[in-house]
């Protein structure tokens, strides 16, 4: 039926209006304007977020346009609707701020779907226990290089230390320079206290490393649930099934509580990001051949002139190029 039918027809009485389909506009809704806030917790559809301008606790849900991962814990959002945080209310997370760090892992190394973790983290803290379970090195490496990649630094936090000494560990790690931690039940944490403070820190590791135990201990009340170690298979029970982000006491911070992980697929990493985070190395290769791999049987690599005029230590080398090889290694150290 043609329009000027339809016009017709409405005027002698007979039929509908005519169809008018609203004026598309390219102008999007600005929401600069809306409440921010830090997203703390998520859970089957819910965020919980604390807001910067009085600090009050909002449930929230999910504007659609953002997407399956567009909201993870760590996130700085923007919401709308009722943000006074009473019990029953719910309001709406319509944008999420740009990220300045992102951890992310895949499912395994074959896996081209990067999985997000956290956002906005500045330090990682890779939790392992010296005994039950035995630290495994494949998977503190894999950990160490996600960090790298994602921007955060790297922090070592030894747990168990009565059960096994943590000297041949800590002496695996020398040469790339982390800060670490030794911890023993009932020890003085002031030593890791000081290095939380003022950051945003992921606690990563094994089940059953101890991650819920500290963060019980560094902050009161947290009350996150503590698992056992099987003692037949020596793996950790997961207690701990999304990320939470808690608040450190003075001097402040914040820590982020994850869940147990048993691989750490790494096929988001590429050499370029594993070389950003060894600054001391980033001058040297540019004296490399277009094409160099960096690696020990990289012809006319300027990394190995480097150690041999003494510019360059040569454990230094070696952890850069034990972290490029565990990059290039399918992963083999799952539980």
């Amino acid at each position: 039926m043609s329009p000027r039918r339809a016009e017709r027809d409405v005027e002698d009485g007979f039929g509908r209006p005519a169809r008018r389909s609203r004026p598309r506009t390219k102008e999007r809704p600005n929401y600069s304007a809306a409440a921010t806030g830090l997203v703390v917790g998520v859970d089957r559809g819910r965020y919980t977020v604390v807001l910067e301008v009085d600090g009050p606790r909002v449930l929230a849900t999910k504007a659609r346009q953002l997407g399956r991962t567009g909201v993870i814990v760590g996130d700085k959002v923007r919401v709308v609707g009722d943000t006074s945080g009473e019990t029953g209310t719910l309001a709406r997370i319509v944008e999420a701020v740009a990220r300045e760090t992102v951890l992310r892992r895949t499912a395994d190394d074959d896996d081209p779907y990067e999985r997000p973790i956290v956002a906005n983290a500045d330090q990682l803290a890779i939790v392992t226990a010296l005994a039950d379970p035995p630290p495994r090195m494949g998977m503190i490496d894999r950990i160490l290089v996600a960090s790298y990649d994602g921007g955060l630094a790297p922090l070592l936090v030894l747990t168990k230390a009565d059960l096994a000494a943590p000297d041949a560990l800590l002496a695996a790690y020398a040469g790339l320079d982390i800060p670490a931690v030794v911890v023993r039940p009932g020890a003085d944490l002031t030593t890791l206290r000081e290095l939380l403070a003022g950051h945003r820190t992921v606690f990563v590791g094994h089940s059953g490393v101890g991650k819920s135990t500290l963060v019980n201990m560094l902050i009161p009340g947290a009350d996150r649930a503590v698992g056992i170690v099987n003692e037949v298979t020596g793996r950790g029970r997961h207690t701990s099934t999304s990320a939470v982000a808690l608040e450190l006491p003075t001097p402040g911070g914040w820590v982020i509580d994850t869940p147990g992980v048993r691989s750490f697929g790494l096929s988001h990493v590429t050499t370029a990001s594993i070389l950003a985070a060894f600054d001391d190395l980033a001058d040297l290769v540019e004296e490399c051949p277009r094409g160099c791999e960096h690696d020990s049987g990289a012809p006319e690599c300027a990394l190995d002139a480097a150690v041999a005029d003494g510019r360059l230590r040569p454990e230094r080398l070696e952890s850069f190029r034990r972290m490029e090889r565990v990059w290039m290694t399918p992963d083999s150290h799952r539980d």
